[in-house]
């Protein structure tokens, strides 16, 4: 952990600053997820980054609590936040293990761009699951590189020891939709606008 950290830590402000590669993708995320949305919903949202998503979606819930491992990647979050007086949106430096969130309290979780770099993905969907009250969303946006690049799982332990990328973990689309529903949710909503783009999947808790 403590390794990964420093790597994103050191990226912050290089992330910040990195153009969205398709904004017509993102911006077709951010719609079908605001069509969940309402004004009641409490929405945590692990694996925040800069916080350029939690800020976006803010205005649609009643509050959204942010977290990121990173504390450069906190602290750019907080500041934005600040300078746009967002009242419902709380960044906060946590790891998924972390957090102590009662049984069936939140209304939606957002992970973007985090299943493949935790290490086990599947505690994580099984503890969202739990956060979740019934009817409730998980949104995820997962770069799935067992589709294209399965190769990488024998790359990827040598890039992290060495410091050149994150832990990153490999797996197909077909894996992780397996994940989602062994956890029990029930896949609503399901997109991959291209071969290889990342997949963006809406699961939801059984009423």
């Amino acid at each position: 952990m403590g390794q990964s950290t420093k790597f994103w830590d050191k990226i912050a402000d290089r992330y910040l600053k990195q153009p969205i590669a398709d904004v017509a993708a993102y911006e077709k995320k951010l719609q079908v997820t605001q069509e969940y949305f309402q004004p009641d919903m409490e929405v945590l949202e692990i694996g925040c980054g800069t916080g350029s998503t939690a800020i976006v979606h803010a205005p649609y819930v009643k509050h959204i609590r942010a977290i990121d491992f990173s504390a450069n990647m906190i602290d750019i979050a907080q500041t934005r936040a600040a300078a746009q007086n967002i009242p419902n949106l709380t960044f906060e430096q946590f790891t998924i293990d972390e957090l102590d969130i009662p049984h069936q309290s939140l209304d939606a979780v957002l992970g973007l761009s985090i299943l493949h770099l935790l290490e086990d993905k599947e505690a994580v969907i099984a503890k969202v699951f739990d956060m979740l009250k019934p009817g409730g969303i998980f949104v995820t946006s997962t770069v799935c590189l067992g589709d294209q690049m399965a190769w990488f799982k024998w790359i990827a332990p040598i890039g992290k020891f060495f410091g050149f990328f994150p832990l990153v973990k490999v797996f197909t689309v077909d894996e992780l939709a397996t994940s989602l529903t062994n956890a029990r949710f029930k896949i609503d909503h399901q997109w991959q606008p291209n071969k290889g783009k990342a997949v963006f999947i809406v699961a939801k808790k059984p009423s």
